[in-house]
């Protein structure tokens, strides 16, 4: 199993969701309001008067095979509309219940 986990400008939340039915992976843990700002370029996301942009984190483990296509169309997303913001990891889950 991997553990993805991905956080995104706001801005992405819909296209985000669309990847993870598009790839089979229903379940996770989605954090709506997540501060950030990236460690090279882009804006913050403080929900501040001055940074009002917000970035919501998503948790999602799923089987081995699905990590690779769901990074790709996450990559392709970022790629698409850089300014806003996309990161993404994926870590190797150990066990679970």
């Amino acid at each position: 199993m991997k553990a993805l986990f991905i956080s995104y400008s706001q801005v992405h939340t819909e296209m985000v969701l669309k990847i993870l039915d598009q790839n089979h992976a229903r379940g996770f843990t989605k954090w709506a309001l997540t501060e950030g700002r990236g460690s090279q370029t882009g804006e913050p996301h403080y929900g501040t008067h001055a940074w009002p942009s917000l970035n919501s984190s998503l948790l999602a483990i799923v089987e081995d095979h699905l990590a690779d296509p769901i990074m790709k169309a996450l990559r392709e997303l970022d790629e698409e509309l850089p300014e806003h913001g996309l990161r993404a990891f994926v870590w190797q889950v150990e066990r679970g219940l």
